[in-house]
């Protein structure tokens, strides 16, 4: 009852075949770089807060090879093809790079962008895309392929990015060219994905600490809704505003520095919807450390106590939930720990998108069809489930040496 995770192994190898399949000739390059999960620490990475996601067994995989016979007109491009999408994109290396359609290949543009200000051009290439990271599902399938797009652009030049710097370039070109306030939690766990851990990032230091999720009896079920409500166009960037007049009230640089003291003293100088914007994210700061520690000592009811805290807190206070990810929430709550539960919330940027469950890894097969029938007696929609382990981040699977002439 829930999706299998093909080997990543063979999904380069489908990725390859796809390539020569389109191009006649088999690639140069082949690079991954996986989706994620947050298992707690949901809109405080823009608030200097703590996160704690892991990179999923789901990945955008790129294969590439500089083309053959190339024309004049195509000496200063790329050509990009999306099997998911069906589509074709020519994105131009003349600088300065603009944004343009389609949208999705903004992600690319910001991401060759900021090689080429660094002195580093990829020169002309044919891409072919693959990806089983869930479009729109709240698993960071715009970081996995910047990621991705990064980490082919080092492959081809052969100049290195140390990880951060490249989390970094990745994150700047989602708010440049995607027009997307994001934080840094997405491409960092894109990039520095550890195996069999979760990552516990301080967005204000930009310091990342591995703990350890090896427990094979506690497994990571990820429920997607398959909804997206189009409430979800501007409200994320309404919501940074709503933290950051919070901040200027409190008179603190972001929401990390503040205390639910503070707070509740200056609650009468705030707006009561900006008041419950900024409670959301000082508890949820707190919550992210508490559930690190508890994971640390195995201490499962209290991760689960903090899961469900924090996706009342998401409903309640930061209106970011949705009624399908509420009814998840509540069905898994309704199995309880005594049915394999550990705990669950909304993930991702909310209204829409996916839950995340940790559960008994015994229990699974009775929670996941129980999960997805009564999700859709209840809601008319069909979800899709699927199980991971935390994965390692971006790699490059093949490359050969830069040809004379490339």
């Amino acid at each position: 009852m829930t999706e299998a995770n093909p080997p990543l192994a063979q999904l380069a190898e489908d990725t390859a075949t796809r390539f020569v399949q389109r191009f006649g000739r088999p690639p140069r390059w082949i690079v991954a770089a996986p989706g994620r999960v947050n298992l707690i620490g949901e809109h405080t990475d823009y608030n200097d807060g703590f996160v704690l996601p892991m990179a999923i067994e789901r990945y955008t995989v790129l294969a590439a090879d500089r083309p053959v016979d190339l024309p004049a007109s195509r000496s200063r491009q790329i050509s990009w093809h999306s099997d998911v999408l069906g589509e074709t994109v020519h994105v131009s290396l003349q600088p300065p790079i603009q944004r343009g359609d389609p949208k999705w290949a903004n992600y690319i543009r910001g991401v060759i962008a900021g090689f080429q200000n660094r002195g580093q051009d990829p020169g002309p290439l044919e891409v072919l895309i693959q990806s089983n990271v869930p479009l729109g599902g709240g698993l960071s399938s715009s970081a996995a392929l910047e990621v991705a797009t990064a980490t082919l652009i080092e492959a081809v030049t052969g100049h290195a990015l140390g990880p951060i710097e490249k989390a970094l370039l990745c994150q700047k070109a989602e708010q440049d060219y995607a027009g997307v306030p994001c934080g840094l939690m997405d491409q960092f766990t894109s990039a520095l994905g550890q195996r069999d851990h979760l990552l516990l990032l301080d967005c204000r230091s930009h310091t990342p600490e591995l703990v350890p999720m090896t427990d094979p009896e506690v497994a990571v079920l990820i429920v997607n809704t398959n909804v997206r409500h189009q409430l979800a166009n501007g409200e994320y960037a309404r919501r940074r505003a709503q933290c950051e007049a919070a901040a200027r009230v409190l008179g603190v640089r972001s929401l990390r520095e503040a205390t639910a003291e503070r707070l509740f003293d200056a609650r009468d100088r705030l707006d009561p919807i900006v008041f419950r914007r900024a409670k959301h994210v000082i508890s949820e700061i707190e919550r992210t450390v508490h559930a690190a520690l508890g994971i640390r000592a195995a201490n499962w009811p209290t991760v689960g106590q903090l899961m469900y805290a924090s996706h009342f807190s998401l409903r309640d206070d930061y209106e970011v939930s949705c009624r399908e990810l509420d009814v998840v929430v509540d069905i898994a709550q309704a199995i309880g720990s005594a049915g394999g539960v550990i705990g669950c919330r909304m993930t991702g940027g909310g209204f829409g998108g996916c839950a995340v469950c940790l559960a008994r890894t015994a229990a699974l097969p009775e929670i996941s069809p129980r999960l997805r029938q009564t999700y859709q007696q209840q809601t008319g929609n069909e979800p899709t489930l699927f199980v991971s382990r935390p994965a390692a981040g971006a790699t490059i699977l093949k490359t050969q040496p830069v040809r004379t002439g490339d």
